[in-house]
């Protein structure tokens, strides 16, 4: 990702804190433009069929959550950029949890109220998925759906895209996709909507779904509808008659807000449907959970930012309780809208801020625009959105998995569509946890680990070398992987390394042994992926021993192999190179002793004066543009320069820096001031990668009390380079006068 095109100059009068405010107001806003328009979507998919008359509500219930899932997450999530709102795959669930509890109300009683029923059970099931939610944060059970199964969690996303197809439709036609109601949705009319709605996802798909811009979807969406009013317009149909065709939504309402806590509600609520309810709760509840995690780690992968996934299950189950205590469905982070937020500048928690009040603004601002957008438009975005999800879960996760995985998949999406989400739970989580993830998490992924200190390749070495890899070897650290391989046993791993690296900060070289690794999920790469960034942030080389073919077509597909990964058939030739890079880093290390020793028996003319020096002196390494030592800092040091170059800087104007002189290779820098104690006169910066031998006062102090005759021959030569400088300075003088 990219950093806002937004930037401002040197001589910009606002402060750093104004200017990421604004970023974050910036970001909030591009974000918002998603939360309202899916808004509007989600609330005519829930508020559908019986309950269209009560779509007011439905908006109003809609920016509320989005108002209370933006604020509370923004304010405590581990993503501070994170917007969050209903999503999709929420949404729908949360449209059958509703359908399912109108379709028994009626059948028990057609002239039963539905509004209160509708909304008692929208906050009870939100707060109850919210306190679900933080359960599993407060006792870390969050982890578990780490070890579902990935085709079961894709097969109950597969089957939420495919209803939100089946809603859209009902919400185009006003008739649910049935065998009963073919007959009304074959006519001339109906069709002509369908036609029209997949003409508008279509088009979103052309357009939209590849450049993804903050403001393209809005203008797609007013395109269809001034498209819709001029062929009003031209065909002679007034709005009135649109609508008494079925092309337009009856104009609500204004939003209206009820909380649905009042004693009369709960005392006729129909508790008799309790029991027919509990799988589509169980439904919304691990549909919200899975989202929360899968979104969260979608974020991780896309922005490069690592989450606590324990805080966003706590932060998110909040937001669901107090979304739920007013009404309101479940929630939660929303990649499309995180991403979208951080890629316009948004960095802060007042970016989700400024969704919640743009949402809550929206209360008042809804209900008169839905009352003009035909049918078609809304219904096309619901189209759009629930294609995508089938796209992803049907034909792109086919190149992740294997065809066993693939087909139990389908299997559930068509269980769910059939028999509804209990015999889905029953058969995905029960069968599919049970069998592979509770039989797979019992084998430990790490047979034993080594280092090389302990464990080194077949090669005989000489006795040099030996002494080398003996005082080194923990450069090199190795794991013996074991066992199957999936996203829970690839987390724990991702763990173990994680700790592996803090503990033994000096390895350079982490080997992978898959020599008794029997498989690895598809899931498991991204856990793979977050060792490959630990592993880079610390200068850590990854080396791949024993890969199958099918492990490493895993691997590659989510792009896990590349730099800072080097693959080696086999875990001798594996070690012997390891070694011989540590090897050739500590043979270069003595020739630059070596070369420094030279040096210095050169200018103080013994052998024995330069290596009492050697001993003085510290060695520091620089990279291009690294300030040394800054103007006006006290004098307590010289440099010599054993490779790269420095340049010595001074103020000019601007606030602009000079380069006034350029030193390289075997030169001396800061011995006068070394000597006189007076403070720097100059900065002096690197000016490319720079290895430097420092001497400070107390060592030069202390060779001046010890070694008398060490210091009398550092003095002469400090007097050489100066009258060697000073000889210099006439000469440019001398020039510059002519």
């Amino acid at each position: 990702m990219t950093d806002p095109a937004i930037t401002f100059t040197p001589e910009s009068r606002f402060d750093p804190a104004v200017k990421r405010a604004l970023n974050d107001v910036l970001g909030g806003t591009a974000a918002s433009v998603l939360t309202v328009t899916f808004g509007l979507s989600y609330a005519l998919l829930i508020f559908a069929g019986p309950l269209s008359p009560y779509l007011s509500y439905g908006i109003a219930a809609t920016f509320i959550s989005s108002a209370v899932l933006a604020a509370i997450v923004a304010l405590g999530s581990s993503l501070p950029f994170a917007i969050a709102a209903p999503d999709s795959s929420t949404a729908a669930i949360t449209g059958i949890l509703a359908a399912s509890l109108v379709e028994r109300i009626q059948a028990a009683n057609p002239s039963a109220p539905l509004l209160s029923p509708v909304l008692i059970t929208l906050g009870l099931s939100t707060a109850l998925t919210g306190v679900v939610l933080c359960g599993f944060g407060l006792t870390r059970m969050g982890r578990a759906i780490r070890y579902v199964p990935y085709p079961v969690v894709g097969g109950f996303l597969g089957a939420t895209g495919l209803l939100i197809v089946m809603g859209a439709i009902r919400v185009i036609t006003d008739h649910p996709l049935q065998f009963a109601t073919l007959m009304h949705l074959a006519n001339g009319i109906a069709l002509s909507e369908l036609g029209a709605a997949c003409a508008m996802a279509l088009v979103l798909y052309l357009t939209w779904h590849r450049s993804r811009s903050a403001f393209g979807l809005p203008i797609i969406l007013i395109g269809g509808v001034l498209t819709a009013h001029l062929a009003f317009w031209i065909t002679g149909v007034s709005l009135d008659e649109a609508h008494a065709l079925g092309w337009t939504f009856a104009p609500p309402p204004q939003a209206a807000f009820m909380v649905p806590w009042h004693i009369d509600g709960l005392i006729h609520y129909p508790w008799f449907a309790v029991p027919d309810l509990l799988g589509n709760l169980v439904a919304v509840i691990f549909v919200t959970a899975s989202s929360t995690l899968f979104n969260t780690t979608g974020i991780e992968v896309a922005l490069h930012r690592e989450a606590n996934l324990e805080r966003e299950l706590n932060v998110t189950g909040a937001a669901n309780i107090v979304a739920g205590l007013l009404g309101g469905y479940p929630g939660c982070s929303s990649i499309s809208r995180s991403v979208l937020n951080f890629s316009s500048g948004g960095r802060g928690r007042l970016s989700g801020l400024t969704v919640s009040a743009l949402s809550l603004l929206m209360l008042a601002v809804a209900p008169e625009l839905l009352g003009f957008i035909p049918k078609f438009v809304l219904g096309g975005l619901l189209l759009y959105l629930g294609a995508d999800q089938l796209h992803k879960w049907i034909i792109e996760s086919r190149k992740r998995l294997s065809k066993l995985e693939y087909l139990s998949l389908i299997a559930i999406i068509a269980i769910i569509v059939v028999w509804g989400f209990v015999p889905g739970i029953l058969i995905g989580v029960i069968i599919g946890c049970a069998t592979f993830a509770f039989s797979a998490a019992r084998v430990e992924s790490i047979k034993y680990s080594f280092d090389g200190s302990e464990y080194r390749s077949s090669l005989d070495r000489s006795r040099d070398d030996q002494d080398v890899l003996l005082a080194h070897g923990g450069k090199i650290q190795g794991l013996n992987l074991q066992s199957y391989l999936f996203f829970g046993s690839a987390n724990r791993l991702y763990q173990h390394v994680k700790q592996l690296l803090q503990e033994r900060p000096e390895c350079r070289y982490l080997l992978f042994d898959f020599k008794l690794v029997t498989g690895v999920d598809s899931s498991a790469a991204y856990s793979f992926a977050q060792i490959k960034r630990s592993a880079a942030d610390l200068g850590v080389e990854l080396i791949l021993v024993h890969l199958s073919a099918a492990a490493e077509k895993v691997l590659r597909s989510s792009d896990f192999l590349g730099e800072g990964v080097t693959i080696i058939p086999e875990l001798d030739h594996a070690l012997e190179w390891c070694e011989n890079e540590i090897i050739a880093q500590h043979q270069g290390l003595a020739q630059e002793e070596a070369s420094l020793h030279d040096w210095f028996a050169g200018l103080l003319n013994s052998e024995d004066d330069a290596d009492k020096l050697i001993r003085r002196c510290q060695r520091i390494e620089v990279e291009a543009g690294e300030v040394i030592v800054q103007a006006g800092d006290p004098a307590d040091s010289m440099h010599f320069i054993l490779d790269g170059r420095v340049g010595i800087m001074v103020p000019a104007e601007d606030d602009r820096t000079t380069r006034v002189r350029s030193l390289g290779r075997y030169t001396t820098i800061g011995e006068m001031g070394l000597v006189s104690n007076t403070p720097r006169s100059a900065t002096i910066q690197a000016e490319v990668d720079s290895v430097l031998y420092v001497l400070n006062t107390h060592q030069f102090d202390a060779i001046r009390d010890e070694d008398p005759a060490l210091s009398h021959k550092l003095l002469t030569y400090f007097v050489s380079v100066m009258a060697e400088r000073l000889t210099f300075a006439n000469r440019t003088i001398a020039v510059l006068r002519r």
